[in-house]
């Protein structure tokens, strides 16, 4: 196990000895944490919404399933794919978990990912739609086979022995089955995705890692549920990033699952078919390789796109400045706060771009997926609100998305 001497640079000991005293007590979002300078990330919160589909192929995988009990399972499989790189890639790359840039409101990620003909153009669009509290709202879209993911999600960490994050949101998977009409919604498929909790192991180290833990479900239209439980390392036995799942037909219940899958979601899993007891695959994440997501250059960027908007402050944290960190994020923040007292005083609130705040009445059918995925609400009031994407917002663009001005942002175009 690696030991504080090797983990924390011995100029930083102090500070991050006082940091673990500081989340002895707290409670609340993650942005309002300051952490010690060698554990900031320069990687902005807006950035993670791309971890959903960095296997293209992976994400549009259900769309060619003509049996809607192999759609489901495609969708499981899918989900429990993008968990390595939701929550181990930056810990593998980096050396431990860094606490990212905490996104102003209004700050987007735009990309692409092309991968083969076959799995064609998928685009994200992911928007920080609320500040107080923070939350992030994004699309993942491949038009070819008709496939979208949208979603919202804020944190809330508390501490008990060590920090622990409850994920609030949700996400939503739409599915064209082979030969539907994509223009018909009544064609569609919707799997409601709920998110798991975690914890971060490794903290009094200073070589932090994120554990999932609880369960999570994903609830199909059709009739199908995925319940995933996560369990972690104890003291005594298991391993790091283990999970068992399940899914069955909501009208047969768990005590009859189509299908288990078990492993480690950061290392392999096997996909076995319950009623047979045959595998049907065993998946090992190393050999699936990731697609890069295409990014407009920095200088074509809109204002307000993460990695233009945070460059200064990114520099300085990858070059040890931190009095330059400092300069560049309070250049920001302060041109956020006088943007927020204009708007205030004029009675106008910041207009989103992508997304739109809906009423989540609206729309019985999701919320009855909701409530079987164990959501009692969409709680929109811990996240700004219940966030749907606007396509009209960006049919016929590209990246860069402009927008007149950067007023508000403290960056200069």
């Amino acid at each position: 196990m690696s030991s504080s001497k090797d983990a924390i640079p011995a100029s930083s000991k102090g500070s991050w000895s006082s940091f673990l005293k500081s989340i002895a007590s707290f409670n609340g979002d993650l942005s309002s944490l300051t952490a010690p300078p060698f554990i900031l990330s320069s990687t902005s919160l807006t950035e993670y919404s791309a971890y959903w589909a960095e296997h293209p192929n992976l994400f549009v995988a259900p769309a060619t399933e003509a049996d809607p009990e192999k759609r489901a399972l495609a969708v499981l499989k899918w989900f429990i794919s993008t968990l390595h790189q939701q929550y181990c890639t930056r810990s593998e790359k980096l050396g431990s978990e860094k606490k990212p840039l905490n996104p102003f409101l209004g700050e987007l990620f735009l990309g692409k990912w092309n991968t083969d003909e076959h799995v064609g153009e998928t685009s994200l669009i992911s928007e920080q739609v609320s500040h107080h509290p923070p939350a992030t709202a994004y699309a993942i879209r491949n038009e070819k086979h008709g496939v979208e993911l949208q979603g919202y999600n804020a944190q809330k960490a508390s501490f008990s022995s060590t920090i622990q994050i409850k994920q609030i949101g949700h996400a939503l998977l739409t599915v064209t089955p082979p030969n539907a009409d994509k223009n018909d919604p009544a064609q569609k498929e919707q799997y409601i995705i709920t998110l798991p909790s975690l914890h971060i192991e490794s903290l009094i180290y200073g070589t932090p890692f994120v554990e999932l833990e609880k369960t999570t479900r994903i609830v199909s239209s059709t009739g199908y549920v995925a319940k995933i439980d996560y369990s972690g390392k104890g003291w005594l036995s298991g391993k790091k990033n283990t999970f068992n799942a399940i899914l069955y037909k909501e009208s047969e219940g768990e005590k009859k699952p189509l299908y288990t899958v078990d492993g480690q979601w950061s290392d392999k899993f096997t996909i076995k078919n319950a009623r047979t007891k045959d595998e049907v695959e065993t998946y090992v994440v190393k050999d699936s390789k990731t697609t890069p997501l295409q990014l407009a250059p920095l200088e074509d960027q809109d204002l307000y796109e993460s990695r233009r908007a945070w460059r200064d402050v990114a520099s300085g944290i990858e070059r040890g400045d931190m009095d330059a960190v400092s300069v560049a994020k309070s250049k920001i923040e302060n041109a956020q706060r006088e943007l927020r007292k204009v708007e205030k005083s004029e009675g106008r609130e910041w207009e989103r771009r992508f997304f739109n705040r809906v009423d989540e009445n609206e729309d019985q059918g999701l919320l009855q997926l909701a409530r079987k995925a164990g959501l009692t609400s969409l709680e929109g009031d811990k996240t700004g609100g219940v966030w749907r994407f606007n396509p009209a917002s960006a049919d016929g663009a590209k990246p860069p998305y402009h927008k007149a001005g950067g007023e508000g942002l403290g960056v200069s175009a």
